[in-house]
């Protein structure tokens, strides 16, 4: 069985897409009987990120006009030599869905369509004006030809049903590797090391630096709690990671200074700190994008993770915190309900009330109850989001799809 899967971007670029369709394609590759090809377009850090595929090797393509769009002739032209059975587009609004669309009606191939959350409510009215054009123009015939959309989760399921399409539906979720339980120092100091107060707990949030992931609202909350709650003051720092998008950062710095929030830019630190208010103990960090080693030093030494997000496909910072043991607040629209059941997470909403009760509860519990909280979400993520399971049952998804296996259970109609 021949496939390719089609993305905008094959680095760091797309953020939490890029680990997640890499391990997959990984473990697709590892099961056999399968052909993998990946195709994405070319970015800034496509040429250092390719390595991490390994041993896959994608196709990146040039682009052509603006990159928001990803207009590659280039990729139109390798699929129209391509002999795949099966094309399968990972994300959506973009030039890959139209050269997926002009692929299948030249060839009446079949396809898939995974959204990754870009179907949410939320997602949809987010600049709604674009996507209402790339609707007319190729999107909606897009999804309404594909053979089958894979959903993350049921709440992703339901916004493609209540988006108005009535394709087959697979639920697969994303996965996670699950990392060696550390014991004695972690590998390498957190990029806060030296920064802050060696007592501090660390209330870690990573991710794309965007209004939908809710982050105005937890920076009005924090500093609303930390001015309830006395005794927390200086006990706990928010260090927030992630890629700026559309100047949101200094939007947020401007906020944290009219709060009177004690912040720093850890980028700053050396030689000359940037401090807003130096006589106070600092209560919120901005490290900037983490990648790699230094991710894994950031989980390894923080106390919680939060994603305070108005909509998320399944993300994956929350299955990747849990790994790593760590408690999780989120958001009902984060799309984990098993969290909440398994007790490994706290369940706020996405206001400056809903984040403040929330971050009242972290700051009154026990270590030794968020350590067993965290204990509860690796365990979680071992039982229900492995990759090799997750990779068979898309296997399983492009046989039935290609008319060469049954139906499998996770597909409904």
């Amino acid at each position: 069985m021949k496939t390719a899967s089609i993305t905008s971007s094959i680095s760091r670029n797309a953020g939490g897409l890029f680990e997640s369709v890499r391990r997959l394609h990984q473990s697709l590759a590892e099961l056999g009987g399968i052909e993998v090809a990946v195709l994405g377009l070319q970015d800034k850090h496509t040429t250092e990120d390719l390595h991490n595929w390994a041993p896959l090797i994608p196709e990146a393509f040039s682009v052509m006009g603006p990159s928001q769009f990803g207009y590659s002739p280039t990729l139109s032209t390798r699929l129209g030599h391509s002999d795949v059975e099966i094309l399968h587009t990972h994300g959506i609004w973009q030039f890959p869905s139209a050269a997926v669309l002009a692929w299948h009606k030249k060839t009446s191939k079949p396809y898939m369509v995974s959204p990754h959350g870009m179907l949410d409510y939320w997602a949809v009215r987010n600049s709604k004006l674009k996507k209402g054009i790339a609707l007319v123009l190729y999107e909606r015939q897009h999804l309404q030809k594909a053979a089958c959309i894979r959903a993350l989760c049921e709440a992703e399921a339901n916004a493609i049903r209540n988006f108005g399409l009535e394709n087959p539906i697979c639920i697969i979720p994303n996965g996670i590797d699950l990392p060696a339980q550390q014991n004695g120092t972690p590998p390498q100091p957190p990029p806060w090391k030296g920064v802050i107060e060696n007592d501090q707990n660390i209330l870690f949030y990573l991710g794309r630096l965007h209004p939908k992931k809710g982050i105005v609202n937890l920076l009005k909350a924090w500093n609303h709690q930390m001015k309830l709650q006395s005794l927390s003051n200086g006990k706990w720092a928010l260090a927030i990671a992630g890629w700026d998008q559309n100047g949101h950062e200094l939007e947020l710095k401007r906020l944290a200074t009219k709060l009177q929030v004690p912040w720093r830019d850890i980028r700053d630190y050396n030689p000359a700190p940037r401090v807003s208010a130096t006589d106070q103990h600092l209560e919120l960090l901005f490290l900037g994008p983490q990648f790699g080693e230094h991710k894994v030093a950031c989980y390894h030494n923080c106390d919680a993770l939060i994603l305070p997000s108005f909509s998320e496909g399944l993300p994956l910072v929350v299955l990747e915190a849990w790994a790593y043991s760590k408690p999780v607040l989120m958001t009902s629209q984060c799309n984990l309900p098993e969290g909440f059941s398994a007790n490994a997470a706290f369940s706020i909403a996405p206001t400056v009330e809903g984040i403040a009760e929330g971050l009242g509860c972290l700051f009154g519990a026990p270590n030794a109850d968020l350590r067993t909280m965290g204990a509860r979400g690796r365990k979680l993520v071992n039982e229900r989001f492995d990759w090799p399971s997750i990779a068979q049952a898309l296997k399983d998804v492009y046989q039935w799809v290609l008319g060469s296996g049954p139906k499998p259970s996770c597909v409904f109609d």
